[in-house]
Parts: structure tokens; sequence; C-alpha cells
């Protein structure tokens, strides 16, 4: 077996929550297809969930009253959160405010589902094309660690295909990340929205889960979700370069 292959098997979990039996507070900044999808799904399991977007809380009215989640600023999203998830489009992330995380409880993780898409939607961003991961530019403007989860996951999943822990059809998502703590926080999180998880290695290893790479969009379990990473190649493909 191919080395990196056999760690990603190891690595590989049902994903049991750690924040099983407790209310967690999180904050999401990012009310789009993602965003407002997990805002559904956390809330519906007894979360506490802050969301935000930048046309402001009363544009969420309706997300509000559909969910219970609570409307704020996106300066207000991460106060007091434990986990804090950053699902804009790439080329917004620079304009997210200073001190977005002030407030945060002590420990906090945050949630990077972003890609980048340059052709479409981002324009050139010179540090990805000159081969830094989209996560790593990321983490430099935002000034803290994130974990990269969610980006190749089709947004109606989060509310169609979540399965219970054992079940055969139960899907995995790759997480990468370097705050191993953040880490096991996020995984747990995710086998608790109902998905088995594979530890997908650093930020510097989250180009196996970049746009176009075989595990992006794949709807598997774990086997096939480890077996894909190991399959990326770390050239990026030309209809994902400006």
């Amino acid at each position: 077996m191919d080395p990196l292959l056999r760690r990603l098997s190891i690595d590989a979990t049902h994903g049991r929550p750690l924040s099983e039996g407790r209310s967690m507070k999180i904050g999401i900044i990012g009310a789009g297809n993602i965003g407002g999808n997990l805002t559904r799904r956390l809330t519906a399991l007894g979360h506490e969930v802050s969301v935000a977007n930048s046309r402001g809380p009363h544009t969420l009215t309706e997300l509000a009253e559909e969910t219970g989640a609570t409307p704020v600023t996106v300066t207000e999203a991460a106060r007091g959160a434990e986990v804090v998830v950053v699902t804009v489009p790439l080329k917004a992330v620079p304009d997210l405010p200073s001190g977005l995380f002030d407030g945060a409880a002590e420990g906090f993780a945050v949630i990077d589902t972003n890609n980048y898409y340059p052709k479409e939607r981002d324009g050139l961003i010179a540090a990805i094309e000159d081969g830094l991961t989209e996560s790593r530019w990321v983490e430099r403007q935002l000034g803290h660690p994130v974990i990269k989860a969610f980006n190749g996951t089709y947004a109606q999943d989060i509310l169609d295909a979540p399965r219970p822990e054992g079940d055969p059809e139960r899907l995995a998502l790759p997480v990468a990340g370097d705050d191993e703590a953040a880490k096991r926080t996020v995984r747990a999180l995710i086998g608790e929205l109902g998905f088995d998880t594979v530890d997908a290695g650093g930020i510097d290893d989250s180009w196996r889960q970049q746009p176009d790479t075989p595990v992006y969009g794949l709807r598997a379990g774990v086997e096939a979700v480890t077996k894909a990473l190991a399959e990326a190649s770390p050239e990026r493909p030309a209809a994902f370069r400006a």
C-alpha cells in the first residue's frame, strides 16, 4: 500500500461527536448555499448559531425565522463562538473586517469552506497561482489557522445525505488543517452532522481536496475518499488557473 494511502486510512474516522449531548455556540459568516444549509442543520441539532452576511442582519430574517438562528453583523458572528465557519466567496475574504474573531471562545476553530475560481468569480490571486494552497492564503488573510472542510461538498447533501454512524451509505468528507485540536473539533462536528471524515493532512496538503481533484465533489465513503486523496496531483488544472 502507498505510504500516504496507509496514513490516510489510519486517520479515517467515523466521526463520533465530541460535542454529543451539549450545545455549542457556532458563528457562520456567509449565508449562501453552504452557510444557509449548515445553519439549518446545526440549529436542528440544538446548537446555538449566529449567522451573518455582507448585506446585514435585516436580510436574514427569513432564515432566522425558519431555523431559530440569530442574525448578526459580521463583526458579531464570532463572539463566544467555539466554531466559526467562513463561507464567503474567496475574493471577499480580504474584505472581512479586522477584529473578526474578537471575543471568540478560547481555542475556537475556524472552518474554511472556500475554493478558488479565478475564471468564474475571483480573478487572479497571485500567491495561489504561484503554488500557495487556497486555505493557506485564507489563513494569511484572516490571521488565524483554519480547517478546510465542506469545500467539495454539495450544499444540498448537508440536508439530504446525513446517515447514522455505521450506515453503509454514509458519506465521508476530507478535512485538512494544522491545528490538531481544532481539527478534532471540526471532525466531531461533521460526525454529528451525519458524515464520516478522513484526515487529509495539514493545510499545505490541502491541495488534495481543491477543485478538480479526484475527491472534489466525490460522494463516497471513507475508503473511496481516502483513495481519491492519495491519487491527487499537486499540479493546478488549467480550468482553475487565471
